[in-house]
């Protein structure tokens, strides 16, 4: 027996005058004033939060393993039961206006939270007995700051499959806003307010020479006394090159690059040879390079640097990411550092 033609027709409808409802638009009405998608508010966030961290309806809707006109009525209902705008269109690109980026805030790590949360109720109940942390940092990081935190969270924590990412901050950023790194561990110039940046330990600039060098014998050294002797400097891209460059340039004094090359052991065993001298950050001398090189503080004229924990705002830490910020320092990221952004003590 055939159904009626409205009974046919109705569910087609409904999905067709969804369909052409864009982003921020009004859902199509169901019967009795209901709408699609309604009450579900989980899938609706979680849409909504896949939207925004991908940037297309298509990517969230291949994410989420559902079609992209499931993703658009989840984002309308959302809309209407919050009577907002929380997203727009604009030249293929959707935009959060101030109420989407208001929801996003405060749904993020809900939504991050809920998909971990087999995986953090283990942690809690058995301890940390499995488990993945990938920590972005830059090569210097990883060589001098690190190793020591490794072992002991190693120690404490066998099973956790630890990875660290060896990268330079831009690429470090990247990883933390596409969610394929738990935080980063390293030094920033300049704080997006994205990121939430909790600096630790602190380093004054080194200049180092051979012992034997001209520079050595003076008591008390100048910027101006640098200007004869060419620099070894780490590539242009990288932050302490520009920090470098930036105060010679706004003290008016003359300098050149004899070599640029990338890794503090390296530029350590040129000037040791005497190709030239550098300054490089306190975190790479050992005192073994005290025995080779002659150093001196430049906190006079260089700016300190400062090394901490960086994540991205909103982020929901994992167990493993906890224990591990908690042995750099206990506490370290409170709820204020999600919420306010600023600049890093240089």
């Amino acid at each position: 027996m055939k159904k009626p033609a409205s009974a046919l027709n109705k569910p087609k409808k409904i999905r067709r005058n969804a369909a052409k409802d864009r982003v921020g638009g009004q859902p199509a009405p169901e019967s009795g004033g209901r709408y699609y998608y309604k009450g579900n508010r989980h899938k609706q966030l979680r849409a909504f939060v896949s939207v925004v961290k991908l940037g297309t309806l298509t990517r969230a809707a291949e994410a989420l393993f559902v079609s992209q006109p499931t993703i658009s009525l989840q984002l309308q209902a959302l809309e209407r039961e919050l009577g907002v705008t929380l997203l727009e269109r604009r030249r293929r690109r959707i935009n959060l206006t101030d109420a989407g980026e208001a929801l996003y805030e405060l749904a993020r790590p809900l939504v991050e939270g809920w998909d971990t949360l087999d995986r953090d109720f283990q942690a809690r109940v058995k301890g940390l007995q499995g488990g993945r942390l990938t920590i972005a940092a830059g090569a210097s990081t990883i060589q001098y700051l690190l190793p020591e935190l490794v072992r002991r969270y190693r120690e404490l924590f066998p099973a956790v499959q630890l990875q660290l990412a060896n990268v330079t901050g831009k690429d470090g950023m990247a990883l933390l806003r596409a969610d394929e790194a738990d935080f980063a561990v390293g030094s920033m110039l300049d704080v997006p307010n994205d990121i939430a940046w909790a600096p630790v330990h602190h380093y004054d600039p080194m200049l180092i020479m051979p012992p034997d060098h001209p520079l050595a014998a003076k008591a008390k050294i100048t910027l101006e006394d640098l200007s004869p002797y060419g620099l070894i400097l780490p590539p242009q891209r990288l932050s302490t090159y520009r920090l470098v460059d930036l105060v010679f340039q706004q003290r008016q004094v003359p300098y050149h690059v004899a070599i640029e090359v990338g890794g503090w052991d390296v530029i350590k065993e040129y000037v040791a040879m005497g190709m030239g001298i550098s300054i490089v950050t306190g975190i790479c001398i050992t005192a073994a390079d005290h025995d080779r090189l002659a150093v001196r503080n430049m906190k006079q004229f260089f700016p300190q640097r400062s090394y901490g924990v960086v994540m991205r705002k909103g982020k929901f830490l994992s167990a493993e990411a906890r224990a591990f910020i908690d042995l750099i320092r206990p506490g370290l990221l409170t709820h204020r550092d999600y919420d306010e952004s600023g600049h890093s003590a240089r």
